[in-house]
């Protein structure tokens, strides 16, 4: 029994959106995240921190869900930037339901429990250069979310999984930053980043939480283990 992490599978098995046109680095990535998790039991848990799918809407994102539930896994998915096709929590869990996906739930105003610890969640902030202004109450319900995923998990100390980083270098969103401090979060993993990009991110202690980025790019397609 393990607990894994990976972000930013892009699959797009239904939508004409390979990320093999970005380079060397994405060749045949269906195949090798296959292959990874295939190496995992029904006893681990895997976290996937956003970006999971490229279909516009739960239907064209079935196959990619499908090629998920195969694994028999435990699956959290937290929600990307690019997961168009995430909608309600209730929507989601019937659509699975209804195609009978036994393997995927959601970390979404919420959390689940890996042992002694809380797995927490949420989608997060970022601020991309061309938003503007800079959104304000985007901002504040991502903070929500993510105070409401951390009060969830009580006194255990927490795991947290976001889609957006809180902080590399040269940026960072002091008000996650705030919330993340007020709860004892040991380990903060973070996707988003790709291809150069990949070389701003800030790893590594900062106020008593380790922060990680888990893109699977940057992880080669293999998730993160982060305890037996």
């Amino acid at each position: 029994m393990a607990l894994y992490a990976i972000g930013d599978l892009h699959l797009s098995l239904t939508a004409d959106k390979s990320m093999e046109v970005f380079g060397p680095a994405w060749e045949n990535y269906v195949d090798r995240i296959g292959a990874s998790l295939s190496q995992l039991t029904a006893d681990d848990v895997l976290v996937l921190a956003g970006d999971t799918s490229w279909g516009i809407d739960l239907n064209e994102a079935e196959a990619d869900f499908r090629f998920l539930d195969q694994f028999p896994c435990k699956k959290y998915l937290v929600k990307g930037n690019h997961d168009y096709w995430w909608s309600t929590v209730s929507k989601m869990k019937s659509f699975f339901a209804e195609k009978g996906f036994t393997t995927l739930d959601f970390l979404h105003n919420n959390c689940a429990f890996y042992g002694d610890h809380a797995l927490c969640g949420t989608r997060g902030w970022f601020f991309e250069e061309d938003q503007k202004p800079h959104n304000a109450k985007v901002l504040n319900r991502e903070v929500g979310r993510l105070e409401t995923s951390l009060q969830a998990a009580g006194e255990r100390p927490v795991w947290c999984f976001l889609h957006y980083p809180p902080l590399y270098q040269g940026y960072e969103c002091p008000e996650i930053l705030r919330t993340l401090a007020g709860h004892p979060v040991e380990l903060c993993c973070y996707g988003h980043l790709h291809g150069h990009a990949i070389r701003l991110r800030m790893e590594g202690e900062r106020g008593g939480t380790a922060f990680a980025l888990i893109s699977a790019d940057h992880l080669g397609f293999v998730p993160k283990k982060i305890c037996e």
